[in-house]
C-alpha cells in the first residue's frame, strides 16, 4: 500500500487554502489503527505528522496557519515544519488528492 511521506520531486503549485479534492476523504481505519486517505480507487496510509497536516486541510486555513499550528503542536522549528508541510501538500497536489 502506498504511504504518504516526504517527497523531494519538482515543486507543485500549492493552493492558498488547501482542501481535499472532491471524492477524497481522511478516515481513521480501526483495522489498521491508522489514518488513511481515501480517494477514487486509491487508499493511502498516512505516516507521521501527515494525518495532522491533512486534518487541517479544510479549505479555511492557509498553509501558513497550518504551519503555525503544527509548530506549536510539535514544539518544533517553524522552518522545519514549513518544509514538511509544503513537501506533503505538493505530493498531494501531484497525486490529485488535494484541490488546487
Amino acid at each position: 500500500m502506498p504511504e504518504l511521506t516526504r517527497n523531494n520531486s519538482e515543486p507543485s503549485k500549492l493552493p492558498d487554502r488547501p482542501r481535499l479534492a472532491p471524492g477524497v476523504r481522511l478516515h481513521f481505519d480501526k483495522t489498521r489503527d491508522a489514518w488513511v486517505l481515501l480517494g477514487p480507487e486509491r487508499v493511502i496510509e498516512t505516516e507521521g505528522p501527515a494525518s495532522e497536516i491533512l486534518r487541517r486541510c479544510d479549505g479555511t486555513r492557509t498553509v501558513a496557519q497550518i504551519v503555525d499550528e503544527l509548530a506549536v503542536v510539535y514544539t518544533a522549528d517553524r522552518d522545519v515544519i514549513a518544509d514538511d508541510v509544503t513537501d506533503i501538500l505538493a505530493e498531494l497536489v501531484t497525486k490529485r488528492m488535494l484541490a488546487a
